[in-house]
């Protein structure tokens, strides 16, 4: 990141998976400018004094360009940043950083965001008179004019207070493509322009020499272990973000019953595994490692706890609560069936959980205590999972790795067919 020479960064979610201490690392090796924006470390040790509070000011081009930064209010929930980091409401930030920036005469005020898609576009439209861009991130949408498929035309024009329309911009995910925005301003910093699109980043585009060295040189010592086979499959087996933060899915069962697997001799008969930690596909044939761990890079391990009937409706509710939004805590499943309404209000959209007892299916009973197993990010509360957190017993969080699981799992099912059977299901 250094040496491709940015001009400014925001943060998101995945800075804070590891807590203060490794993002504390990454800023003090950084060369280009992080805008905290709305996140307060001050109170972190390591953090707080390398944080740079208020808006960034650019020179270009002989004019001032304002940064503003918008982290989701949801990273505690999603990520691990602990108790000294605090993320601040994201439109009264905005609003007022945008004023800040305005009394110093900066006309062209720039929003870098990783709220997500439907939160940039609600902010446009109900942020202060000022902001001239939203170029955001976090729920990997592509915006573009040419791509088949793509939710946004490049830039989505959103109306703002006053009238003023502001381009709103995403450029998808994984560095897939690159975004292209072009703003013409008028001599009052009003945009009265905005085109561009995604650039596609295939092998037109040639490699930096150096870089590709350097990047060799670190990779070696894992090279190794990620080319390794460790499995066969007789199909792919689909992991996308689209269908596993949604619907059932193939990856989502083949997880679940991987992690069920490994402790059904502890009396285990429920598992959990939310899909916004399942992260990639897996093609037909040979499996590597380096697949495995690409499906699941957290470094998650394997947490067993016990939970009434009760708590795990209550994990289900928080589950399909933000559909919607594409969040990551819609729960896989295994050893458990369930039905939901996505017309009812969040909260209330359960309507039926069936478990698996012998070769039985009863529903479930709230009252009675279950044995479950998941991973130990959501078991800790993570991905709004507070009633894992609060109301589970006898929880260990730190079983085997979840990438291990899923590896010795395929090993023994050689040739192993995807699939999927209802265990989730929508309410017609």
């Amino acid at each position: 990141m250094n040496a491709m020479g940015f001009d400014a960064m925001a943060l998101g979610n995945h800075e804070f998976d590891l807590g203060p201490e490794p993002l504390a690392k990454f800023v003090e090796k950084a060369e280009f400018p992080i805008v905290f924006g709305n996140v307060d470390a001050s109170t972190d040790p390591r953090l707080g004094p390398l944080q740079k509070t208020g808006p960034l000011t650019l020179e270009v081009g002989g004019e001032k360009v304002g940064i503003v930064a918008l982290t989701t209010t949801e990273t505690p929930e999603i990520a691990s940043p602990g108790p000294t980091v605090v993320f601040k409401d994201e439109l009264a930030t905005l609003n007022a950083q945008v004023a800040e920036l305005q009394a110093q005469g900066v006309k062209y005020i720039i929003a870098l965001t990783h709220l997500g898609d439907v939160a940039d576009v609600a902010l446009a439209a109900a942020a202060a008179p000022g902001i001239d861009a939203i170029v955001g991130g976090h729920s990997h949408t592509l915006f573009s004019n040419t791509v088949e498929g793509a939710a946004h035309p490049y830039p989505l024009m959103v109306e703002g207070q006053g009238g003023v329309k502001i381009p709103v911009v995403q450029a998808g995910e994984y560095s897939k493509y690159l975004g292209d925005l072009r703003l013409v301003f008028d001599d009052e910093g009003v945009v009265t322009e905005a085109t561009g699109d995604v650039r596609l980043l295939d092998a037109s585009v040639v490699p930096d020499a150096a870089m590709t060295t350097r990047i060799q040189e670190l990779a070696k010592p894992i090279e190794e272990l990620k080319n390794r086979v460790v499995a066969e499959v007789g199909a792919g087996i689909d992991g996308s973000r689209e269908t596993c933060r949604a619907v059932e899915c193939q990856m989502g069962n083949l997880v679940s019953d991987a992690m069920l697997d490994r402790v059904k001799g502890q009396g285990v008969t429920i598992a959990l595994q939310n899909g916004g930690g399942l992260r990639a596909s897996i093609d037909a044939g040979a499996v590597t490692q380096g697949e495995i761990l690409t499906v699941l890079p957290f470094q998650n391990t394997l947490a067993t706890f016990n939970l009434t009937g009760e708590g795990v409706i209550a994990a289900l509710e928080n589950g399909v609560s933000q559909v919607e939004e594409g969040a990551g805590r819609f729960l896989q499943v295994a050893g458990l069936t369930y039905a939901w309404d996505p017309k009812a209000a969040p909260g209330d959209r359960i309507r039926e959980v069936m478990v698996q007892e012998g070769e039985v299916w009863m529903p479930i009973d709230p009252a009675k205590t279950y044995a479950l197993v998941t991973n130990d990010f959501i078991r800790r509360g993570g991905d709004g999972f507070a009633v894992l957190r609060d109301q589970a017993t006898n929880a260990y969080d730190f079983g085997p790795g979840l990438e291990n699981v899923l590896a010795d799992y395929l090993a023994a099912h050689p040739g192993y067919m995807p699939y999927t059977d209802g265990r989730i299901s929508q309410v017609k």
